[in-house]
């Protein structure tokens, strides 16, 4: 340990500029009072620069691995192909599995679909990542994502748009675009995503897999880039529910208090064997609010309602309910990040407002800079909700984020409530099937017109936290249609069971 100073005291040119943003008048004489002062604080930050700080663990090793050309990457989803092979044995042994660009996967690099993280290489593996290649997994890649994970479409890489296998022309859906694409195509066999307002369930109903967003907490999002806090979460993505609950068997747990967003009390369960319960008895309820949204096609709400309905084949009881907060849920959910969000991409940086928790440290430094030598670089999306973020801050401080907080538990009461006469509730995932690709020469008008608009049913259980799935219910015009079971907080292996059920039934 070196006692070398590295940290200069505060000069008097630091502290007046300190001063004016606290909106406080200091005379010179004070500023050298308070200068004085901070002799023993700048010690103490010498001392941590000092230390060494634990890392998360790197078990595997792992070579460099590389970028694929076109001819290996026609749907542009792959961001970076590897082979870490995990365990000689366990739940994942021969499974390949596809990690979001969001996910720090140590020696490889990690863009988080962002020019502004360009170059950026982690040197930890998320805990996730540890677990998938404890269990026997081989993690085969990094998957491109959204622009900074900013959009519910496949448009805003800045590696450029993710095609849908389905048909090139359309997007897979975002902002775990990639990770669908490469489990349409076969080219992996699992995938974790993120989902902040949609992110797993969104290009799963788009592209026509599933995806699941456990209950808030259950999966550590530890080594992951965040957005905000309260609604990170990171899922299991597949071709099937069986699937998803294998991979949800592995991720999930608690993780020795790394990550602040869990607690010890949320112990995950064996989801796979839950599955051959069925649905004999279970209620769905047809949320009457998740239909005929803004933007919703009649033909995606019609057969959404139509093979909900073929659960009643399997002995389950389907019924319509009304959940009327369910329409305020967005504006609650984006209200309520705001503040936090610009924390993110500003002062906090790369951790988030984070709360004894694990720091990705590398993430921090090479972010500090990155953010203020390439903030034009940021996407439409993050650049619209960080400017008025900051316009909001400055005329009323925390306070609409706060109150839209403080609505979180009342939306949450309100679906709480309906789970007590229904077990699951039922909607389209996506108002729509899948946006077209807008053209090389889109203006920001049009990249952000398709961008966000597809959130509306799957951001409000972001907020409240209650596990949500996707599962497709089948095409319309060759397009993937998605239909959502979202339960109990807890019940992930209910959300499953109603997910796998559907999928015996229709298809």
């Amino acid at each position: 340990m070196s006692s070398k100073p590295v940290i200069p005291a505060v000069t008097r040119a630091e502290l007046r500029a300190s001063a004016d943003t606290l909106a406080m008048t200091l005379s010179d004489a004070e500023l050298d009072m308070y200068a004085a002062f901070m002799g023993g604080l700048t010690a103490d930050f010498n001392l941590i620069a000092s230390l060494d700080a634990p890392r998360l663990p790197v078990k595997y090793p792992r070579g460099a691995g590389y970028r694929p050309g076109a001819d290996e990457n026609p749907y542009n989803a792959w961001y970076w192909k590897c082979s870490i092979p995990g365990a000689a044995s366990g739940k994942l042994a021969g499974k390949r599995v596809i990690i979001k660009d969001n996910i720090g996967v140590a020696g490889l690099p990690m863009m988080n679909g962002a020019k502004v993280m360009d170059g950026f290489m982690p040197d930890e593996d998320a805990t996730v990542v540890t677990r998938v290649l404890d269990a026997g997994g081989e993690v085969i890649g990094k998957a491109v994502c959204e622009n900074f994970c900013f959009s519910g479409g496949s448009h805003t890489s800045a590696t450029g748009p993710v095609r849908n296998p389905r048909n090139p022309d359309y997007m897979t859906g975002g902002s775990s675009s990639g990770c669908a694409a490469l489990l349409l195509t076969g080219e992996a066999d699992l995938a974790i995503g993120s989902d902040q307002g949609g992110s797993v369930r969104m290009p799963a109903s788009f592209s026509g897999i599933v995806g699941i967003k456990p209950t808030y907490g259950l999966v550590p999002y530890t080594g992951a880039a965040p957005i905000e806090q309260s609604v990170d979460h990171l899922g299991p993505m597949a071709k099937n529910s069986a699937d998803c609950a294998l991979l949800l068997e592995v991720i999930a747990g608690y993780d020795d208090g790394r990550d602040p967003r869990q607690f010890a009390g949320l112990a995950p369960k064996p989801y796979v064997a839950a599955l051959a319960q069925g649905v004999k008895g279970m209620r769905f309820g047809l949320v009457r609010e998740g239909f005929g949204t803004p933007g919703a096609q009649a033909d995606v709400d019609a057969m959404v309602r139509s093979t909900a309905l073929r659960l009643r084949e399997a002995g389950a009881t389907v019924e319509e309910i009304s959940v009327p907060m369910h329409t305020q849920g967005p504006s609650i959910m984006f209200t309520s990040i705001m503040d936090n969000a610009l924390s993110t991409f500003t002062e906090q940086g790369a951790s988030g407002p984070n709360v004894r928790g694990h720091f990705p440290l590398a993430a921090i430094e090479f972010y500090r800079r990155a953010q203020r030598e390439r903030a034009d670089d940021f996407p439409v999306t993050v650049k619209t909700i960080l400017l008025f973020g900051l316009a909001m801050r400055r005329r009323y401080g925390h306070y609409y984020s706060a109150k839209a907080h403080n609505l979180v538990r009342t939306l949450r009461a309100a679906y709480d409530d309906a789970l007590t006469r229904c077990d699951i509730l039922v909607m389209p995932t996506t108002p729509m099937k899948a946006h077209r690709i807008p053209p090389p020469d889109a203006g920001p008008e049009v990249i952000m017109g398709c961008a966000l608009d597809m959130t509306g049913n799957t951001s409000p259980f972001d907020a409240s936290g209650h596990p949500s799935m996707s599962v497709p219910a089948g095409l319309s015009d060759g397009l993937p249609v998605g239909i959502m079971f979202t339960g109990r907080y807890g019940e992930d292996d209910v959300v499953l069971r109603a997910g796998h059920a559907f999928e015996q039934i229709v298809r």
